[in-house]
């Protein structure tokens, strides 16, 4: 590596080993966002029919089993090319590079989500200045953090998510003082209920969306060649992270589907409602100081929240351009900050274009969350398959126990997915379809070209 600060190709061991477990937990945390389920409140309680809470309590559900498979995944193979690495080991080159292509998706949309809420709620405040305007502000400040190394992102963060969980609970705590004085304005129980009733198609239609949520936990295994300490590491923050989001989850969506002036079916009618709802319902419900305050927290949360995921998405693209699975330039990393300079840069770009082209339409915010979790979902069925594959079939583990851990609970993890990808909306499947393609002819072509490449040169 260059002592003098230039840029250096990466090789194994090149990422600086400098996160601690609490410090991958509000890495987590601010990726997930504590008040994450402000930003798409709206566009779950529209589509449940009102059972918003139920929607969180089954996607936590879902998410636990995938927890689980990152847990011991991470611990076994300690890559920073998170599923794609893990896919490779339990099942084979060919799922690693559909893994990690696919959760590059994720990683592509997921800042680019979480740049808009930014955008979403600076303009609630400030309503003259454009959406796309908050956006581009927001990707070059957190691009910038990003590039100072890991370390100092950390730090960024940490103070961030205290920041906005501090304001998440005089939300939560004002709620339920002006719930318990005034009543609510649905019954009690229809966030888990519904308001008409419970209907399980749309409430899983939902659950589609709401994983959008907790997608964060998983970008931990990306960071697993930075920790110190015991590789457990990853695991446990996994796990933390998912219990601490699904409780916050629960709670914020109850209270504020207790307080919304505006009815599941008006916010079905009008989508451009919905980016806003959450806001609009703390404002009618308790105040606009509150409302401000919730505004301006969640803009800095989702614009760090989109940084770690920016982070993530670079972090798995230099393990594959490590790997030759990518153009390897992309592999470049910065001797002086330890930071993948050039994949940073690239998410960055990526990040841009997809959000300020979703800032400038009415549904944007909704074809962004419904198709980002398609790439998400593939690539943790594909996860949850490498576990059966990596500890059954390649090292034939035969102890009873090792076939509920590595067999039984990966495999109802597995199911409880395709039943969800199968419930989300048909452009956000052909989204992933036309991504699928992309990428394997991507992979075709980069295939060729090192199959010439060696020919030649041997």
């Amino acid at each position: 590596m260059d002592t003098h600060g230039a840029t250096t190709t990466a090789g194994p061991g090149s990422l600086k080993r400098s996160l601690t477990l609490g410090q991958l937990v509000f890495f987590g945390l601010v990726f997930i966002g504590p008040a994450a389920a402000v930003g798409i409140f709206g566009t779950l309680d529209a589509r449940s029919g009102g059972a918003v809470a139920s929607v969180y309590l089954i996607a936590t559900l879902v998410m636990a089993f995938t927890a689980a498979s990152y847990m011991r995944m991470s611990r076994e193979i300690p890559r920073a090319g998170s599923v794609f690495a893990y896919a490779t080991a339990g099942i084979g080159p060919r799922a690693g590079y559909v893994a990690g292509w696919m959760i590059l998706l994720d990683y592509l949309l997921i800042p680019s989500v979480a740049y808009m809420f930014t955008g979403i709620a600076l303009n609630s405040l400030f309503p003259t200045v454009p959406v796309w305007v908050f956006v581009v502000v927001a990707v070059l400040g957190t691009t910038a953090v990003n590039l100072a190394g890991v370390r100092v992102a950390s730090r960024v963060s940490t103070v961030v998510v205290l920041l906005e969980l501090a304001v998440l609970a005089v939300v939560l705590i004002y709620g339920v003082a002006v719930l318990a004085a005034q009543g609510p304005t649905r019954p009690w129980l229809s966030p888990f209920t519904g308001v008409d009733g419970f209907a399980l198609a749309a409430v899983m239609g939902a659950v589609s969306v709401a994983v959008l949520s907790f997608l964060g936990f998983d970008a931990l295994a990306t960071f697993a060649e930075e920790t110190r300490g015991s590789s457990r590491l990853v695991g446990r923050a996994t796990l933390l992270c998912l219990v601490v989001a699904g409780v916050l989850f629960v709670a914020q969506t109850w209270v504020g589907a207790l307080l919304s002036p505006t009815t599941p079916a008006e916010l079905a009618a009008d989508p451009a409602q919905q980016g806003a709802a959450y806001y609009t319902a703390v404002e009618t419900g308790i105040g606009a100081w509150l409302q401000w305050l919730l505004a301006l927290a969640k803009a800095a949360g989702a614009a760090f929240a989109a940084m770690v995921g920016q982070s993530a998405g670079s972090r798995i693209i230099m393990d594959m351009a490590r790997d030759r699975r990518l153009p390897h330039g992309l592999a470049v990393i910065s001797g002086r900050t330890g930071a993948p300079v050039r994949s940073i840069l690239l998410a960055a770009v990526g990040n841009v274009i997809v959000a300020v082209w979703a800032a400038t339409r009415a549904d944007g915010l909704d074809i962004l969350s419904s198709t980002v979790n398609v790439g998400a979902l593939t690539a943790f069925i594909l996860l949850h398959l490498a576990v059966i594959g990596y500890w059954l079939i390649r090292r034939r583990a035969s102890e009873p126990g090792r076939w509920v851990a590595h067999g039984v609970i990966p495999a109802v993890g597995a199911v409880l997915l395709v039943l969800v990808l199968v419930s989300a909306s048909g452009p956000a499947l052909i989204v992933g379809a036309i991504w699928l393609v992309i990428g394997i002819v991507l992979a075709v072509v980069t295939h060729r070209r090192r199959t010439v490449d060696t020919g030649t040169t041997g």
